[in-house]
């Protein structure tokens, strides 16, 4: 029985705990599968909500700039914009004042001038009539003289008051100040030789000057010429004058003269005031100085040909010129013309300075010296070498040829200056080889007028020391057979390569041989005339060698050979080194026989018994010479 109880209580606990598992078990089933749709609907749920976050954390900054941006917009608008229009309000309404008193002004000026017009063709018509006498028209005249002059007054003050010049003491700066008023276009005639003298003038001629425009409220529109550290050119360039006169000019135009009166501007009344003055000033300050030294740069020179058409037509833009071409463009253009008058001009003036210059500073010259002239080809050169090549040139040459030394200058010396002389002609003459037909002309005749200068100016401004110094006429000798010599054949060296009909044979300097030739053998023959007295002079002294026994006459006739014997050692020392040796040896000569022959014709007209005497005071000179 116990153990039947036994079975059925264990039996039954059994199945208790087999049930209490399953349930356990499938109570775990059942919160796992709760637990499962709980994550996912969680996750469904709260899966997009980190990236909506960020979203709407950045719309919130976008949001806070863009509102930002309203509040300084907001604050512009309130404190710029709303000043502007106030100010633009207060501009227009000064715009539309000025416009109504111009208008006003022109109206006024019209009406004057009906005025005039129709009293002037009253007067010309009653002088026709012949009623100049009535008393009515007398005093018409009268009272339009004195309400004219009544107006020129008051225009002229008020033109004083609103455009001002600044003029100091000192030339650093000038001033010109110009208040924005309509009556600033009176008395305008007065004012254009006050521009030219103080603003346009000073522009062209120095180059330190340079041109400022400020605009200062009170005072209007300043325009100012202040003057800077003094640069090394000279002169200003044309591209620098153009410059600074349109700056000038385009802020009176802008400011003052685009006016109308009548059917003419204010710009176009100036020009005709000024413009004359002004283009010989550009010319003469500016142009003049601008044209090439050289012919190698004239291709260069179109530049400044470029420069002033467009200068021109600037000034034609603002209606300061009328003319399609003015003296200032014909000037620039005409460049081939203008270089060789500067050319000329420059090669004269050197020429002088050379011939005026001190003669004693010599070189020597040898006879294998040659002038220094450039390798020019021969006109028809190519022709003739291909001839050559086609056919065989037969050489007909003499046995004998001549020395080298032939017809060469002999040894000497001549002025350095006429050596610089013969240069300055090669070079000139080498200018006008590469120039124009006109150009090549004027600087030919213009080594032509060089040599001529030096026939005309060398003996008459050196006369006196050509006379006094027996150097300087030994050297001008042969500064004028140098000049000869190399005549002869300069022309032809050159003449080729110069335009017709100066190259068929017209250039050529072998017509001025002869005359130089004359010019050094007269100058040395002078010299020789002076030296020839002198000796004669010494011998006179002498008392013609008589009574050489009295102490006083053997003194006198002593003094007077020594005299000549140092005179002639004098000449011998200033000439030898000088003159050819030809020359030298027949001048010496010449002068020793003119003493010779004067001591020779003295002992003849002596007694048998005074010759000896004679004869022993010569021995003793012969022996201390």
């Amino acid at each position: 029985m116990a153990s039947f109880v036994t079975e059925v209580l264990a039996s039954s606990g059994k199945l208790e705990k087999e049930d209490l598992s399953g349930k356990i078990s499938k109570m775990s089933r059942k919160v796992e599968e709760t637990k499962e749709e709980l994550y996912e609907m969680i996750n469904k749920r709260y899966a997009d909500f980190l990236p909506s976050l960020q979203g709407s954390e950045e719309l919130m900054i976008q949001v806070d700039e863009v509102s930002k941006e309203m509040d300084a917009l907001k604050n512009c608008i309130e404190n710029e914009v709303q000043q502007n229009i106030q100010v633009a309000v207060t501009e227009y309404a000064k715009l539309k004042q000025q416009l109504e008193k111009n208008t006003v002004i022109i109206e006024v000026l019209g009406h004057l001038k009906e005025v005039q017009n129709m009293t002037k063709y009253y007067v010309d018509s009653l002088k026709v009539w012949k009623l100049s006498q009535v008393p009515l028209l007398g005093a018409l005249s009268s009272e339009l003289t004195v309400q004219r002059e009544n107006l020129i007054h008051h225009l002229g003050d008020e033109w004083k008051r609103l455009v001002i010049w600044r003029l100091p003491p000192s030339n650093d700066h000038v001033c010109f100040t110009h208040k924005q008023e309509p009556s600033d276009v009176f008395c305008f005639y007065r004012a254009g030789q006050v521009l030219v003298k103080f603003m346009l003038k000073p522009v062209v001629m120095y180059p330190f000057i340079s041109v400022t425009v400020a605009e200062q409220q009170e005072e209007g529109i300043i325009l100012a010429l202040q003057g800077l550290e003094k640069s090394h050119d000279e002169r200003s360039t044309p591209s620098q004058v153009y410059s600074k006169l349109l700056m000038v000019l385009k802020t009176l135009h802008k400011h003052l003269l685009d006016v109308s009166i009548g059917d003419k501007k204010l710009s176009a009344i100036l020009g005709e005031l000024i413009w004359e003055e002004m283009s010989r000033c550009i010319i003469h300050e500016c142009l003049v100085h601008s044209i090439p030294n050289n012919s190698s740069q004239l291709e260069n020179y179109s530049t400044v040909i470029k420069q002033t058409e467009e200068f021109e037509k600037s000034l034609k833009e603002m209606e300061f010129l009328q003319r399609d071409s003015t003296d200032l463009l014909k000037y620039a253009r005409d460049v081939n013309c203008h270089f060789a008058s500067k050319k000329c001009k420059d090669v004269i003036v050197a020429a002088r300075k050379l011939m005026t210059s001190k003669m004693h500073n010599t070189v020597k010259i040898t006879p294998d010296y040659k002038v220094h002239l450039p390798n020019l080809p021969m006109p028809g050169q190519e022709v003739r070498a291909k001839q050559e090549v086609t056919k065989e040139v037969l050489t007909l040459e003499n046995a004998k040829q001549l020395s080298a030394w032939s017809l060469c200058l002999p040894a000497c010396r001549i002025s350095e200056s006429v050596q610089q002389l013969m240069d300055l002609a090669i070079n000139t003459l080498c200018e006008a080889i590469g120039s124009s037909t006109y150009c090549a002309l004027q600087l030919f005749f213009t080594v032509r007028n060089i040599f001529q200068l030096f026939y005309d100016v060398v003996p008459t401004y050196h006369k006196e020391n050509l006379l006094k110094f027996p150097h300087l006429a030994a050297i001008q000798h042969n500064n004028c057979m140098y000049l000869a010599h190399h005549l002869l054949t300069l022309g032809h060296h050159f003449k080729a390569h110069l335009p017709q009909p100066h190259s068929e044979g017209i250039a050529t300097f072998v017509d001025m041989v002869p005359g130089f030739r004359r010019l050094g053998a007269r100058c040395f023959l002078a010299q020789m005339n002076v030296q020839r007295a002198e000796l004669l002079e010494r011998l006179s002294t002498a008392h013609n060698f008589c009574n050489l026994d009295d102490e006083d006459n053997y003194i006198a006739a002593s003094k007077a050979v020594r005299q000549v014997i140092h005179q002639l050692k004098q000449l011998a020392t200033v000439w030898q080194d000088v003159l050819p040796v030809s020359i030298y040896c027949k001048a010496m000569g010449n002068l020793l026989n003119t003493a010779i022959t004067e001591v020779i014709a003295k002992i003849m007209m002596l007694e048998v018994g005074h010759r000896g005497v004679l004869n022993c005071l010569l021995f003793e000179q012969k022996k201390k010479a």
